[in-house]
């Protein structure tokens, strides 16, 4: 299966997830957590909590669309390895889908982190933090899961029988589903703090078209780009001095000077 293939059926498969995940009035199916009594306790909308729940909901999902086109869904062997699924088909080639979620206010989404642009993004024949290479895998995707936090007030304080449901009010609403390869979603800068974390475009419109910078320029554009990029620290204790680039237009600047010393060389 080639890289397209797989991208194009993994499209069509999560076309049907905002209609499993959301009640016909557009609220999440999930009301809070039920005990052996029967007792169900609501949650709040914390965006660490909401997003696991929704990767639980789906991997069954994926699972079963794994055995349809015969393939194999792997789960990482440890916490916080990338990628969150390893697909592998019948001739042994790998996909890598990567979850993230984020919620939306209007035409933007909160912010979304593509992962790290360290470690095993730049050392890819490496196994680390991974069960497989980087480079091994035909094809990283981003499987995006964005929703809208419902106007709520979370009432932890009360515990409700499975009878009083539809009482509970949903914590989110209105998903958007995407799916992207990570480059042609990725942004120019980093992720949010000082991690050394791929930055994601925010517009949603442009996630679900996948219409980030270096749509038009290529992955091996933004394989250059973010296997070379340092930030302030970085480039202090790796001896750079000041960062080569820290943006497009500074990169293509790099470049430039980069070409010069070339062609007095020639």
């Amino acid at each position: 299966m080639t890289a397209q293939q797989f991208f194009d059926l993994l499209c069509e498969e999560v076309k049907q997830y905002k209609n499993i995940l959301e009640t016909q009035n557009n609220q999440w199916i999930v009301k809070g957590f039920i005990d052996v009594y029967k007792n169900v306790y609501t949650i709040t909308n914390d965006t660490k909590v909401v997003s696991k729940i929704i990767e639980i909901l789906l991997i069954p999902q994926l699972n079963n669309f794994a055995r349809k086109h015969d393939l194999e869904l792997e789960l990482p062997s440890k916490q916080n390895f990338y990628p969150d699924l390893t697909f592998k088909d019948n001739e042994g080639h790998l996909f890598a889908v990567d979850f993230k979620s984020s919620y939306y206010d209007g035409e933007y989404v909160n912010g979304l982190t593509l992962g790290s642009y360290w470690g095993y993004f730049r050392n890819r024949d490496v196994v680390k933090n991974m069960d497989h290479a980087y480079n091994e895998y035909s094809a990283h995707i981003v499987l995006g899961m964005l929703y809208k936090q419902a106007n709520v007030e979370a009432n932890e304080k009360t515990a409700y029988t499975v009878d009083e449901l539809d009482i509970i009010q949903s914590v989110i609403e209105n998903f958007v589903f995407f799916v992207q390869p990570k480059w042609k979603i990725a942004s120019d800068m980093p992720g949010s703090g000082n991690t050394r974390n791929i930055g994601g475009i925010t517009n949603i419109q442009k996630l679900v078209n996948g219409e980030g910078p270096f749509a038009t320029l290529g992955e091996d554009i933004f394989d250059d780009y973010w296997m070379n990029y340092y930030g302030k620290v970085d480039a202090k204790n790796s001896g750079i001095g000041t960062p080569k680039y820290h943006n497009l237009a500074t990169y293509q600047e790099y470049l430039k000077k980069q070409q010069e010393l070339l062609n007095k060389l020639q």
